[in-house]
């Protein structure tokens, strides 16, 4: 029973996985931010897309800050720190009244702080778990965020239809609850004696090690820019291709998170009869299947069934990458590849709306459903061809010391 092994992790990690949830459930602002510039803070939507664009790159920095700040003053501090800037970032935005050049350093500081949090997560959650623990693990920290976030737009949505304060009243304070949480009830030391087997390698094997799971999370852009760019696109395509309601947006979304719901433990369990080749390979097959969906048989039915497809794949390789990293780096390192595999989402948010917004504008909509169909192919040849380490051996139990015999 998935209750039972949730209630068997340890304490700290439990509490996590309620911060996180907290944490994104509070996330009021964030989706509605070009429409409180619009309208509170009377930018033009060129202005407002220009300073989120500017302020986004908060999400580059903070992926990257995340690593050291981990490393030395502990994940607990990074996890912390992320959620106050984040919280100061947003009180700016609410009360400062200033030029615009304002905002964008405003927004830049609540981001860096939404930037350092998942990546300082998933090293905390490598420290606190044993091999055979983490992809129960990692697939309950995703199950959280992803509730949290079916949860938090909705929330922010009433929260800002009252009134632009109480949205970011609401933000602020379950920001600041989360920090208190983890803050309370995550020791400021967490990591641990390793419980893998030990390996005696060389400097050059590390660094051929490090290589390898290096290339194995860049490669794993070829599974976040879909995801990324279903953002951008699918609200333009269903409004403007298919001319139905924006509401067939929000029916997408609440797909996506039934499918997470349903289908993250069923998957998880299976997990580990395989390797991580074929898992990889199968989260592409599916992404490639779901955009196939899209871009043959474009209509409402087919954005919805296409959802349902491609967030299997969603969820495998959410799991898979962080689960390989904790797996196959040394302890020192784990915070440095966490905050990569952050940095790579984060570059995504920066390059894919751009790159499909020019592709859209030149050439229409059709090439670019063709770029999400070919980037998951891209993805599973590449996975195919890499070097992939296999599954790490727990150390094994000490022998209980032979008896004498009366």
């Amino acid at each position: 029973m998935w209750l039972s092994r949730f209630r068997a992790l340890p304490r700290p990690l439990r509490m996590l996985v309620y911060a996180s949830f907290i944490n994104r459930a509070g996330m009021f602002v964030f989706p509605l931010l070009a429409v409180y510039l619009v309208q509170s803070r009377q930018l033009s939507t060129g202005e407002a897309g220009v300073l989120i664009s500017a302020g986004s790159t908060g999400l580059l920095a903070g992926s990257l800050l995340s690593g050291p700040v981990c490393a030395r003053a502990g994940r607990r501090a990074a996890l912390v720190a992320s959620l106050v800037l984040n919280a100061a970032g947003y009180l700016g935005l609410a009360v400062v009244d200033g030029p615009t050049w304002t905002y964008a350093v405003l927004l830049f500081v609540a981001l860096v702080g939404m930037g350092m949090f998942s990546p300082a997560a998933n090293t905390l959650i490598a420290d606190l778990t044993e091999p055979g623990e983490r992809p129960f693990a990692y697939t309950v920290s995703y199950l959280a965020n992803n509730l949290g976030m079916g949860v938090g737009p909705l929330l922010g949505g009433f929260a800002a239809a009252l009134s632009y304060e109480l949205m970011f009243a609401g933000n602020i304070l379950l920001g600041l609850l989360a920090a208190a949480t983890i803050w309370l009830f995550v020791p400021a030391e967490t990591r641990r004696a390793p419980t893998t087997a030990p390996v005696v390698t060389t400097r050059w094997a590390g660094l051929r090690r490090d290589v390898d799971v290096a290339l194995l999370v860049l490669v794993s852009f070829c599974y976040v820019a879909p995801l990324i760019g279903l953002e951008y696109t699918l609200p333009l395509a269903v409004t403007t291709v298919l001319h139905s309601s924006v509401a067939v947006v929000g029916a997408v979304y609440t797909i996506n998170s039934v499918v997470v719901v349903s289908a993250s433990l069923l998957i998880e369990k299976r997990i580990k009869a395989y390797s991580t080749r074929v898992l990889l390979i199968v989260a592409g097959l599916l992404w490639s299947a779901g955009m196939a969906v899209l871009v043959f048989a474009f209509s409402l039915p087919a954005v919805l069934l296409s959802t349902v497809v491609w967030t299997l794949g969603e969820i495998i390789a959410s799991v898979v990458v962080p689960t390989y990293i904790a797996d196959h780096v040394q302890e020192r390192r784990v915070s440095s590849f966490m905050a990569l595999n952050a940095f790579v989402l984060s570059s995504a948010r920066l390059v894919v709306p751009m790159g499909l917004g020019f592709v859209w504008q030149t050439q229409g909509h059709q090439p670019v459903l063709l770029i999400l169909l070919l980037t998951p192919v891209v993805g599973v040849v590449a996975f195919a061809a890499l070097r992939i380490r296999p599954a790490v051996r727990p150390v094994p139990a000490p022998a209980e010391p032979a008896t004498a015999s009366p």
